[in-house]
């Protein structure tokens, strides 16, 4: 919670006077008195030079298509958005489409089945109670009418759907200018450790170490396969990136807070203080581990 606090006295965007503010701060400390103590691990990643940065993308393009990457989620984000350029359809090569990371290769198309099923039922329940009079003579010799009555239940249930079994493709046809989305891969989900980086810092001994292309422990690629229509040659072409940077941080230097209106109405967000597209994070937390690195 101390972190919490911490974290929430930094934010020059919040206004502790502001009703909607003020209960939003007091329901973020309740939640968090129980929340373990936890880190991240920040990679920085630098692309080829035919890669640019433009907005919230890493951005490579030819003469026929714009591939756009983010890579930045838990673990690392691979997968690209494909853009069509053209004014014909262009078929995108799973088969010959490739991630590659630290020299080894794992294709797109995977030769999977997929199933979706779909199903229903139906139950119904019916009773019905019945009574008659009986007339007769009681043990001391008088007419005596008795009701007795009965009742009867029946159920019934039925259940029906259907499945559908649908293979893998293996060739994308992406239509004159629109876009589709291959994603299939995370990049890293290990933790990097080094003698100069502190597994569990303190906001006084955060420190990061950097890479070169030919020292990075990280080196990944996409190869990516297409065809134009009307054509039978393969275009190929590779997006490489390496890691240039890692950084660990505790949960307190991750995030700030920021007070944001909708439709009039201020509203506590919690955001990442190092987004960017060319970076992604690990998640992992502190347990009975001593160590220090």
């Amino acid at each position: 919670m101390k972190t919490l606090i911490t974290l929430l006295m930094r934010s020059t965007k919040v206004s502790f006077f502001n009703k909607g503010s003020a209960i939003g701060l007091i329901l973020i400390l309740s939640l968090s008195s129980c929340v373990p103590l936890k880190f991240y691990q920040v990679y920085k990643v630098f692309p080829d030079s035919d890669i640019e940065l433009k907005s919230n993308f890493l951005v490579y393009e030819d003469g026929n298509c714009k591939v756009s990457y983010n890579l930045w989620s838990k673990n690392g984000n691979i997968g690209f958005n494909y853009y069509n350029k053209t004014d014909n359809d262009i078929y995108l090569n799973l088969d010959k489409s490739f991630f590659i990371i630290n020299g080894l290769s794992y294709q797109y198309y995977q030769n999977r089945t997929f199933t979706s099923s779909t199903s229903y039922g139906l139950s119904t329940n019916e009773s019905s109670l019945a009574a008659k009079q009986v007339t007769g003579l009681n043990n001391t010799g008088l007419v005596q009418a008795n009701g007795q009555g009965y009742s009867n239940t029946t159920s019934a249930s039925s259940s029906s759907g259907y499945s559908v079994t649908y293979a893998e493709q293996n060739i994308l046809t992406i239509p004159s200018k629109t876009a589709k989305i291959v994603a299939e891969f995370s990049i890293n989900d290990m933790l990097f450790r080094d003698c100069d980086l502190f597994k569990y810092p303190t906001k006084k001994n955060i420190n990061s170490i950097f890479f070169t292309d030919s020292n990075s422990p990280i080196v990944f690629s996409n190869r990516i396969s297409y065809t134009l229509e009307n054509s039978s040659d393969h275009i190929v072409f590779e997006n490489n990136f390496y890691v240039s940077e890692i950084t660990n941080y505790p949960d307190s230097e991750m995030f700030d807070i920021e007070n944001k209106k909708y439709c009039d109405q201020d509203i506590l967000k919690s955001v990442f203080s190092f987004y960017s597209p060319d970076k992604f994070y690990l998640e992992y937390t502190k347990g009975t581990d001593t160590m220090l690195h």
